[in-house]
């Protein structure tokens, strides 16, 4: 087994229609839609949304009210004009801009919108890391 891993991120939403609907606005497809909760297939890992109630149900504290927005999901780009156009596509398809992409102080180039339910995504140009051709991500290894 390999313990550093992640397989499947599942964020509480206050309304499954309107997340897919507002997924679905940026170009997302579900794999699999079980009525309580859906499923994206994402570059060897999986994102799920599943209704609040139900989320805190399945975790054995059905009387949990689940919040949002204290941790950051992010799309990292190949170029700050992709950034650009990721940040544009969720605003038109219904995000809340919480900081418009600029250069940043680590040397690269990020913004930050929240979904309809307030989950937060950072898009990002890190110049300091290569993206794989399915924009995926592996970090580059440190000398010691």
């Amino acid at each position: 087994m390999t313990p550093q891993r992640v397989t499947l991120i599942t964020l509480g939403v206050a309304d499954l229609a309107r997340s897919k609907a507002f997924y679905g606005a940026m170009g997302w497809t579900p794999t699999a839609d079980e009525g309580e909760v859906v499923f994206y297939q994402i570059n060897g890992m999986v994102l799920g949304f599943f209704g609040r109630g139900p989320l805190a149900k399945d975790q054995g504290r059905p009387d949990a009210k689940l919040g949002t927005g204290a941790m950051t999901l992010a799309q990292n780009f190949t170029t700050e004009a992709e950034v650009d156009a990721a940040y544009a596509l969720a605003l038109k398809s219904g995000a809340t801009a919480l900081k418009v992409p600029e250069k940043v102080f680590w040397g690269g180039y990020s913004g930050y919108y929240a979904d309809p339910d307030g989950h937060v995504w950072e898009v990002a140009h890190n110049p300091f890391w290569e993206l794989n051709a399915d924009g995926s991500l592996t970090l580059p290894a440190h000398a010691d």
